[in-house]
C-alpha cells in the first residue's frame, strides 16, 4: 500500500480566492487623485480671468480707493450712473444731459425688480457735483444708491491690512 501525495499547485495546499495580501502587510491606498482637481481649478481660474474685466461697465473713470468691503451681488445687472473727469453724465454706457437722467432711469426701472443704482464718480470730480446727482436721484425715487470706489484704499482706523 502506498500513498501518494498529489500537488495542486496552490503552494500551500488551500486555494485563497480574492484578493491576495502581500507578506509585508501593504493595505491598498485610497488617496484622492487631485491633479484633474488642480487642472479644472486652473481652467476656472483661467475663465474667470478673461471674464472678469467684461463684468464692469465700459468708461474709463478713475474711480477712488476705499478700505470699505464690497457690496453683495445682484440678479440683475446693475443700473449704473457714471460722472466722468472731463463733466459728462453716463446712464450705463450711454451718454445723456443731467437734466433728463431721472426720466431716463424711471423708465429703465419701470421693468426691473430692483431700484439699485451704483455711481461711478471719476476721482477729479468735484464732491459738490456727486453731491447734486445724488440728490438728484433720491428726489426721483432713488433711495438705493452705492457709491463705486476701488479697494484697497487707506483705512482711517489705523490698521493695516
Amino acid at each position: 500500500m502506498g500513498a501518494g501525495v498529489m500537488d495542486n499547485g496552490g503552494g500551500g495546499g488551500t486555494r485563497r480566492r480574492g484578493r491576495r495580501r502581500s507578506r509585508g502587510g501593504a493595505k491598498p491606498m485610497a488617496e484622492i487623485n487631485v491633479t484633474p482637481f488642480v487642472d479644472v481649478m486652473l481652467v476656472l481660474l483661467i475663465i474667470f480671468m478673461v471674464a472678469a474685466p467684461l463684468l464692469t461697465v465700459g468708461v474709463p473713470v478713475e474711480l477712488p480707493e476705499t478700505a470699505a468691503d464690497p457690496l453683495p451681488t445682484e440678479q440683475e445687472e446693475p443700473l449704473t450712473v457714471t460722472l466722468t473727469g472731463d463733466g459728462r453724465v453716463l446712464l450705463q454706457s450711454n451718454e445723456t444731459e443731467s437734466d433728463d437722467l431721472v426720466r431716463q432711469l424711471r423708465a429703465i426701472a419701470a421693468e426691473r425688480s430692483s431700484n439699485r443704482v451704483y455711481l461711478r464718480a471719476d476721482g477729479a470730480v468735484s464732491y459738490a457735483q456727486v453731491a447734486e446727482v445724488m440728490g438728484a436721484l433720491n428726489a426721483g425715487g432713488f433711495g438705493n444708491i452705492g457709491l463705486v470706489t476701488d479697494s484697497g484704499g487707506r483705512r482711517l482706523d489705523g490698521t493695516d491690512e
